[in-house]
Parts: structure tokens; C-alpha cells; sequence
């Protein structure tokens, strides 16, 4: 007898139960709570007959294990998608999804506010490939279908977007888009679908970094792709002719941190927004970029869509030399200083997109950080960021 709830029956369970209960099956395991790591290449077949027909629920390494049947099924059931494939980092994901999605000739549409590796894979990998890449403003909505072609296969959508967080309507630019008969594909790291369900919003393709918050402990790098039931099948059969998997034990670690992600976020939630409204009434700051604040300009979509906000957010300082920027920086002890986020430590790195920017321009009106609020106690927090302000303005010769 199944010691977990039956497939039909997990639909009628709260995020919180499934998360817990998601791609797990101890009868599978001998009664053992967690899928173990399956680490392997060869599957050995008992006849000749069985082989030449491939006969067998496991086939080769790179066609999957128990472990990563485990994980995929888990975030399919949880994402409400109809197939999930596991990659080695977000980045791999993305350009899983992406690659399902066009072919030589076509056209894509990116959002202007995309991941910058993104853009990168887009203008370098994508380009010598003949696919065509247009960048478009991200507050565009419905005017996407004005920007589409006879041959726009895709477009890419990102909500908040990297760095500068704005929103993008998705139900809006989905139906415009599916009316001319091309994909959605979004990256979803920022949320994941426990705070926006991509496929219910009409997202065809969704992407989320594994590497963040399902790890939610900055060890393991890890990207997640899935797909609804008409690009499943391209989906799939794109990531077999790659190949690109994702290793054991990131896996398992993953099915780990699922397993509390829901808690770990609601409190990045509590922790951030406490310190996004204190970092708005600081002096030294211009404005805040967080779309759960109601003063943000997107915050009526991120009402709308959204249950809940992450632990990442921007923030645009008054104008200040570089110098005062550094000094802040370099002598806070409790956020560190490093790329990505999601872990349960305070991050804080600088940022501009002037530079790579092409659809819109970037104005901020003064220098700009992004910052992850960790689980640290938020007074040592505000007490760092205190102190680093007080070097700000030391440097600067005063706000």
C-alpha cells in the first residue's frame, strides 16, 4: 500500500501539503522517506529481447533515474505542467526552453528587462543559429501582437524583471501571443509557482533557476524547465537530443529544500518587505524596486497575479560618486557581495543596465543595488546597512 496520498487525489491538497508530499513514494524505497540519489549510466537488461526493444522503466543515465523522476514529477504537480526536465543551471533551462521553441528563420521577442545571460545566449547562440532576436519594452501588455511577425515563434517574457523589477501583464501578452499562434516562455525564478503558477496564467514554457530558492542554501546549481501538454513533446525531445543533466545529487538536494521552500519564502517575504519599507524612508535612498510595495508602478499586476513576494529587490540611491558606493559596500559584515541569491544569507551586489539596454533606457537617477534579505535577525541587518549608509555619506561629504 502507497504510505503517500494517490496522484488524483494530491489535487485536492493546499501548496503546502504537496510540496511535502510531491514526487515521493516510500513503497518505492522500502518505507524510506526520501527518494535516494540513483547515481548511474549503465541499465542492464535481464533478455536480448528487452534490449533490443528497450523494454524497462529505466533505459539509460541520461533518460532518467528514480531520483530525477522524483523532482521532475514533483515540480510538474506543483508548477500544474504536463512534463518537467532537470538541467545543470537555470541558464541550461532557459535555453532548453528556448531551443524547443524556434528553429532557423524564426523570430523571437525578449523582454528588454531579461536575464543578461539570456540576452547573451539570444544575441550569440540563438544569432548563429538564424534566429532572429527584437527586444521590447516590458510594460508593452497587449501591444505585443503589434511587434510579432508572420515568423515570431516565441516570445520570452520575466516578472519582475532582472535587476529592475518591473511587471509584465502575462494573461495580456499570453492571449495576444497565442492568438497569433507562437509560445510563452517565462522565467519564473523570482517567484516560483508556488507565488505565480505560470501555466494557469497562460505561460506555455516556464523556466526557474532550481539553483535559488528550491536549494535555498547557495550549494548547488540546478535549472528546471516545464512544459504544458502541446510543447511538452518538443520539450522533451529537445532535452533528450541534448542530454544536458542535471547531477544526482543536486537533484536530491533539491527534493530536500522543496520540502520547506513554501516556509522559506513566506519568511524572505516578511523580512524583505520589512526592510524594503525602511530602506524607503532612509535619506540616502531615491526609491525602492519592489512590486509588492503599493507605491511601485507595477504593484496592481503583482496584486493581481501573485500570492506572494520573494526576497529580492532593487533600490536606486541618490546620486553619489562611486567611492561612497564602494565604501558602503565593502565594509558591511552581514550581506555579502555575490552573484545569484535565494540562499538563506543577505546578498548586495551593484548594478547597471545602461549598457545592454536596447529596447528602453535606463535612468535610474542614481547609482543602483540589488539586495537579497536573507534570514538573518533584521535588526543586525538594519544595524549593517546603517553603518554602511554612515560610510556612504562620510565618503560622499554628506546627502
Amino acid at each position: 500500500m502507497s504510505l503517500t496520498p494517490k496522484p488524483d487525489s494530491k489535487k485536492r491538497f493546499g501548496p503546502a501539503t504537496r510540496l511535502v508530499h510531491a514526487g515521493r513514494d516510500p513503497s518505492e524505497q522500502h518505507g524510506f522517506v526520501n527518494t535516494p540519489i540513483y547515481r548511474g549510466s549503465t541499465v542492464l537488461f535481464p533478455t536480448y529481447d528487452d534490449l533490443q526493444h528497450r523494454r524497462g522503466r529505466y533505459t539509460y543515465g541520461t533518460h532518467g533515474t528514480p531520483t530525477s523522476d522524483a523532482l521532475c514529477d514533483a515540480w510538474s504537480e506543483i508548477a500544474g505542467a504536463a512534463g518537467t526536465v532537470a538541467t545543470p543551471s537555470g541558464l541550461a533551462a532557459l535555453s532548453m526552453g528556448l531551443m524547443a521553441a524556434v528553429s532557423a528563420g524564426d523570430h523571437l521577442l525578449v523582454t528588454d528587462s531579461a536575464y543578461r545571460p539570456t540576452r547573451i545566449f539570444c544575441d550569440e547562440v540563438l544569432k548563429r543559429f538564424g534566429v532572429e532576436t527584437t527586444y521590447y519594452d516590458p510594460l508593452v501588455g497587449a501591444g505585443i501582437g503589434d511587434l510579432m511577425r508572420g515568423n515570431t515563434k516565441a516570445v520570452l517574457v520575466e516578472a519582475p524583471g532582472s535587476l529592475t523589477f518591473e511587471m509584465q501583464d502575462i494573461p495580456a501578452i499570453a492571449e495576444a501571443v497565442h492568438a497569433r499562434g507562437a509560445c510563452v516562455i517565462m522565467d519564473n525564478t523570482w517567484a516560483t509557482p508556488l507565488l505565480f503558477p505560470p501555466h494557469e496564467r497562460g505561460v506555455d514554457i516556464a523556466v526557474e533557476a532550481g539553483t535559488k530558492y528550491l536549494s535555498g542554501g547557495s550549494d548547488l546549481l540546478l535549472g528546471l524547465t516545464s512544459a504544458n501538454a502541446q510543447y511538452w513533446p518538443a520539450l522533451n525531445r529537445t532535452y533528450h537530443q541534448f542530454s544536458v543533466c542535471a547531477g544526482p545529487e543536486d537533484m536530491f538536494l533539491a527534493l530536500r529544500g522543496m520540502r520547506t521552500m513554501g516556509l522559506r519564502l513566506r519568511e524572505h517575504e516578511r523580512q524583505a518587505l520589512d526592510i524594503a519599507r525602511w530602506l524607503q524612508a532612509r535619506p540616502e535612498v531615491l526609491r525602492v524596486l519592489h512590486p509588492a510595495l503599493p507605491e511601485d508602478p507595477g504593484h496592481a499586476l503583482w496584486k493581481r497575479d501573485f500570492s506572494g513576494a520573494s526576497g529580492l529587490f532593487g533600490v536606486v540611491l541618490k546620486p553619489v560618486p562611486e567611492a561612497a558606493v564602494a565604501a558602503m559596500l565593502d565594509g558591511l559584515e552581514l550581506f555579502g557581495m555575490g552573484f545569484s541569491w535565494g540562499g538563506f544569507e543577505s546578498l548586495c551586489i551593484p548594478f547597471d543596465c545602461t549598457s545592454f539596454r536596447t529596447a528602453t533606457r535606463w535612468q535610474p537617477g542614481g547609482p543602483t543595488l540589488r539586495f537579497h534579505i536573507g534570514l538573518e535577525d533584521l535588526a543586525d541587518l538594519k544595524s549593517d546597512l546603517d553603518a554602511g549608509f554612515a560610510r556612504l555619506r562620510a565618503t560622499a561629504g554628506g546627502i
